[in-house]
């Protein structure tokens, strides 16, 4: 049986630590770590108190280098990293346990719940995210975020999952890693999940949504949250999708969708002139990392090409990432299934 682990963040976040942390660990996995990233309050006291294994990290990192360290230390076949403000709820591992079996398989996405805080009294009848996709503008967003919890019911293919809550294959983070990074460390934090997602697209690595396994996040960054984060998560957030989008992006991809693309970055560019005028320090600050974005881009075309014909040759999945790929709703009814339009599936737009 494949061996799975749980790793969880913490930033001096024991008040969160007190909820996920024993939801956690009754989970069944077969190893608990804690990163505990240079931490000064109790979460070291709560990972001993819960039986979970440490990582002391003696000086601050980003999130995108104490996640790495985490990956590194740790062991299992499936990494089940969770934010501390993420509780998964009884059952959450069992019900994604039948998905580990499937070769090609990178990746399997839980279905997350909104929440306003920890206790099980601030846990709302809301969707928070049944997934991430990434569509034809190349802008990485949520699915189903701040819908109806009777959307998205059933299993089905998505582009990837968020970095709250995902339990992924190590095989696959290992073929993903850039030297030894797998989540991108100059871009730290925002959108460094959908660009690991997107990687693990190229490399033909198939994501997977489970609707059974549910766990209950407290969001920091969400497109209903967004006009209260302040200024440098916002710029880091519109900084970031633009250096995933030169590092990832294809030939073929972008000569396919380039009026969406192109409308798009004319749109945010204008957007950043007219009402957000910090968001243009974020052009600035990708021309800095423009060499080293190249560079990992090299890396990661080279291995595109290489995995898409080992791939093809085993019998996986072929065609480039599966953009705007949402997961199934729930079933049509009886009465519409001929003409395929009211209650069908919901389809992105381009």
């Amino acid at each position: 049986m494949s061996r799975v682990t749980i790793l969880i963040l913490s930033v001096n976040e024991a008040p969160l630590l007190k909820w996920s942390l024993p939801a956690a660990c009754a989970q069944g996995a077969d190893e608990v770590v804690v990163i505990d990233n240079a931490c000064t309050d109790a979460t070291p006291e709560l990972t001993e108190q819960h039986g979970a294994r440490r990582l002391r990290l003696t000086r601050r990192r980003g999130y995108a280098a104490a996640m790495n360290a985490g990956l590194a230390a740790c062991g299992g076949d499936w990494i089940l990293w969770c934010n501390a403000d993420c509780v998964l709820e009884p059952g959450f591992l069992e019900a994604l346990r039948p998905h580990l079996f499937s070769p090609t398989l990178g990746s399997v996405v839980p279905r997350l719940m909104r929440a306003t805080g920890m206790e099980p009294e601030k846990r709302l009848d809301e969707l928070d995210a049944a997934g991430m996709t990434i569509d034809r503008r190349r802008k990485n967003g949520l699915v189903g975020h701040g819908e109806s919890p009777e959307r998205y019911t059933r299993a089905g293919p998505v582009f990837g999952g968020d970095g709250a809550c995902v339990l992924y294959r190590r095989e696959c983070l290992e073929e993903c890693a850039i030297g030894l990074e797998v989540l991108d460390e100059d871009m730290g934090l925002w959108a460094t999940d959908a660009d690991l997602a997107w990687r693990a697209q190229l490399l033909g690595w198939e994501a997977r949504y489970e609707p059974r396994a549910v766990a209950w996040h407290k969001r920091f960054y969400s497109p209903s949250t967004r006009n209260l984060v302040d200024e440098a998560h916002r710029r880091l957030q519109f900084r970031n999708r633009l250096l995933m989008v030169i590092k990832n992006e294809t030939p073929g991809g972008f000569a396919r969708n380039a009026p969406s693309i192109v409308g798009y970055e004319i749109l945010a560019l204008g957007w950043a002139v007219l009402r957000e005028r910090f968001l243009l320090r974020a052009y600035v600050d990708v021309a800095r990392q423009l060499p080293a974005a190249r560079r990992r881009r090299k890396w990661v075309q080279s291995r595109r090409r290489a995995a898409r014909r080992g791939r093809l040759a085993s019998g996986g999945r072929s065609g480039g990432p599966p953009f705007g790929m949402l997961p199934p709703g729930p079933p049509p009814p009886v009465q519409d299934a001929p003409g395929g339009t009211p209650g069908a599936t919901p389809q992105p737009s381009a």
